[in-house]
C-alpha cells in the first residue's frame, strides 16, 4: 500500500540497529529519502548500504551522539543542507536503563535525560523552523509503555520517557496550527541487541530468553522491530493526516493502560 511517502525527507536518530534500522528500511521501501545518524560509523554504514541495496533509497549518514548538545541540531541542519527540506523526524535514539532508585546516581540520571529528553527537544527545535517554512511536517518520538505505567526498578528510564510523553503532547498542541503533527510510539518487549545482551547476562541462549520473556506478554511473544516500523511509517504518512498528540502502544497487549 502506498503511504504517500515517495520523495519525503525523513531523518532518523539511532538509525543503525533495531527499531531505527527497521524504520529506515520500511520508509525506504515507501520511496522516502533518508538521513540516519548513530554513534558507530561502521555499524551505521553497514545499515545504510543494506537499506540502499534492498530499497534503492537515497540514504545520508552522519556520526552523531544524541547525548551531545551540538550533534542533534547539526544532524538536522546537514539533512536540510543535503535534501533542501525535512518532512519528518523520527526520534529513536535511546537506551533502556532500568535499575532500582537507590543505585542510580546523578551521572546516570543526567545521561538518560540527555539522550532521551534533550535529544528530542534539540531535534525538534532544529527541525520546526524548516517545517513551518514548508507548510508542515511530522515529529515521531519513540517511547516505552513504562512511561504511562511506571514500575518499580525502572529508573531512570520511566521518568525520562514520561517527560517525553509530556513533550509530545504539549508540542502537538503548539504546532498543530502549522500542520506539524507530533506523535509518540510506546514500545513493549521488542527483540533487540539489548535483549540479546540481557540473555548473555543470564547465561541463556537468545532463543530461550525470547521464549521466556514472550510468555509475559498477552500475545505470547516478543515483538519484532519491523512491527514498530510499520506504525512509524503510518504516523509519517498521509494516512495519519489528522492524528496528532497521540501515543500508540506497540506492545502485544502488555500495558495496562491505553
Amino acid at each position: 500500500m502506498e503511504l504517500g511517502l515517495r520523495g519525503k525527507v525523513i531523518a532518523i536518530t539511532g538509525g543503525s540497529e533495531g527499531i531505527g534500522r527497521a524504520a529506515a528500511m520500511r520508509l525506504g521501501q515507501q520511496g522516502a529519502k533518508l538521513s540516519i545518524c548513530a554513534r558507530r560509523a561502521d555499524v551505521m554504514e553497514g545499515a545504510a548500504e543494506a537499506i540502499r541495496k534492498a530499497t534503492g533509497a537515497e540514504v545520508m549518514t552522519m556520526v552523531a551522539d544524541a547525548a551531545k548538545p551540538e550533534d542533534m541540531p547539526r544532524f538536522i541542519e546537514e539533512t536540510v543542507k543535503r535534501y533542501g527540506r525535512i518532512d519528518a523526524v523520527v526520534n529513536n535514539a535511546g537506551g533502556t536503563g532500568q535499575q532500582p532508585f537507590d543505585v542510580v546516581d546523578d551521572k546516570a540520571w543526567q545521561h538518560d535525560i540527555d539522550i532521551k529528553v534533550f535529544a528530542q527537544i534539540r531535534t525538534a527545535r532544529a527541525a520546526i523552523p524548516h517545517m513551518k517554512k514548508q507548510g508542515g511536517g511530522r515529529i515521531i518520538n519513540l517511547n516505552m509503555v513504562g512511561a504511562k505505567q511506571p514500575f518499580a526498578g525502572g529508573f531512570p528510564t520511566t521518568i525520562s520517557r514520561a517527560a517525553g510523553l509530556a513533550l509530545t503532547k504539549a508540542l502537538s498542541k503548539e504546532l498543530a496550527p502549522f500542520n506539524i503533527l507530533v506523535n509518540a510510539v510506546a514500545v513493549g518487549k521488542i527483540k533487540s541487541k539489548q535483549q540479546e545482551r540481557n540473555a548473555a547476562r543470564q547465561g541463556i541462549s537468545v532463543e530461550e530468553h525470547y521464549a521466556k520473556t514472550g510468555k509475559t506478554v498477552p500475545m505470547g511473544r516478543m515483538g519484532e522491530s519491523e512491527e514498530v516500523a510499520n506504525v512509524i511509517a503510518f504516523l509519517a504518512s498521509d494516512a495519519a493526516s489528522y492524528v496528532t498528540g497521540c501515543c500508540i502502544n506497540v506492545d502485544g497487549g502488555l500495558s495496562g493502560v491505553l
